[in-house]
Formats: C-alpha cells, structure tokens, sequence
C-alpha cells in the first residue's frame, strides 16, 4: 500500500511538472498583453515561479536530508579505513564545504547585483573562502548543523530561483559581473541553478553516508552495498524530470 501511494504522489508530480511550464507559458500571453498594468494573468505569473522551486525543497527535505542506514555487522573484507577513508572523507567534505559556499555567495552576489547595485560585493580571496570552507566543514560534521545547512542550501535554491525568475520576466541580461556568469558552459541559468544543486544533492548523499552515527568515530565506514544506491537514483529520476520542466519553460 505504501509502495502504491508513493508511486501515486510520483505520477501526480511528474505529470504536474509536465503541464505546468504549458500552463505558464499560456498566462505569460496573457500577461504580455497588457504588461504595463497588474492584472490577475501578471500576479499569477510571477507567483508561478516559486512553484517548482518550493515542490523541489519540500521533496528535498523530505527524502534527501535525513538519511538512514543499515548498521550490518562490519566484516574485515567490506570495510573502508585507514588512508582511503582518509582520501574520501576529506575530498568529500572539501568539495561539499566549497559548492555550499560557492552557492551561497552566488545568492548574495545576486541580491546585490540586482537590487543594491551601489554596493560592490567582492570575490572572497583564497583566505577567506578557505575560512567559509572551514566553517562549513564544521557544521556539517555535527548532525544538527548540517540538517540546519541543508535547510539553508534549499532556501538558497529557491532565492535564486526567484532571482533568475525575475530576470527572465524582466529580460535583464547577465554579463561578468555576475558571479554565476563563470558558470555559462550553459546558457540556461536554471539549469545552472539545478545542477550547482544536483550536484550539492549528490555530494551531501555521499557525506551522510561515511558519516552515519559512529562511522568516523570508529574510522570505519562499511562499503556501500546495492541498496545504497537508490538514494542516487531516485535523485537523478527527480531531478531529471525538473530538467525538462526547466527545458520546457525555456
């Protein structure tokens, strides 16, 4: 029966993804035909940009962020330790620190950018990240601090969604000032907004999993097993289908 209702919610979702960007497009006409006025169409246009932003945090914070694991009896031959736990515990935490703190200054850079245009906000220099980097890493090795990260990182998501709504609304172009600018491999800032977050995603899966309870106390974290890949692809499954509501909105 829980298997029934979840593969429910999944259809009703992908299928509500599938439409609304047709739906948005039609009250964008709408809207663009009077677009000096504020009529219902405009209202209902703008508000439709936090929809997808808003479903993509409370399925993150529900299925994403609270991670748990089977705690099997470790055998010496299905183990991690000593030097590779080492390696793969401090590439995880760096990179992960990095995104997170790559991220939230990509918010701040588009806050000033767009609305205090006075204000000049710099890159941080090598010290400085290397000190949000540290600081980042910390919070994300007690339990509470990174539930209360992870929060952080999907409001994170959802502001600069609304920001890049409100260009595209406003057809306020990008250019180097902005700092996502160095992410214009693509020329979608949607879709570059979602994969900064994939990738966070991904990255947080991974730091859950060699830090679950004892596992860097202990300084032994079990090889992951079959199960421990579906996190991954439910993550990729979801996360697809929000890129093609993007594709399809663009």
């Amino acid at each position: 029966m829980i298997i029934k209702n979840n593969t429910t919610k999944l259809l009703v979702s992908i299928s509500f993804l599938l439409i609304l960007p047709f739906v948005q497009k039609q009250w964008f006409n709408l809207y663009s035909l009077n677009i000096n006025d504020i009529s219902f169409y405009s209202i209902l246009y703008y508000l439709s940009g936090a929809i997808c932003p808003s479903l993509v945090y409370l399925n993150s914070l529900k299925n994403y962020t609270y991670y748990s694991f089977t705690k099997d009896k470790i055998r010496s031959t299905k183990i991690i330790k000593g030097k590779r736990l080492l390696f793969f515990v401090a590439i995880n935490l760096i990179f992960l620190s990095y995104l997170i703190a790559d991220y939230i200054f990509i918010n701040f850079d588009l806050i000033f950018n767009l609305f205090l245009e006075e204000i000049n906000v710099p890159k941080p220099d090598i010290p400085q990240l290397s000190f949000f980097i540290f600081l980042i890493s910390i919070l994300l090795i007690f339990k509470k601090s990174r539930f209360l990260l992870k929060k952080i990182i999907l409001v994170n998501f959802i502001l600069i969604s609304l920001y890049l709504w409100h260009l595209q609304i406003n057809n306020i172009s990008v250019d180097e000032q902005f700092h996502i600018y160095r992410y214009f491999g693509l020329n979608d800032l949607n879709l570059i907004n979602l994969f900064i977050l994939v990738a966070i995603e991904i990255s947080f899966y991974t730091w859950s999993f060699l830090s679950y309870k004892t596992n860097l106390s202990d300084w032994i974290v079990p090889k992951p097993q079959i199960g421990d890949v579906i996190p991954f692809l439910n993550i990729f499954i979801f996360y697809f289908f929000i890129f093609i509501y993007y594709s399809i909105l663009t």
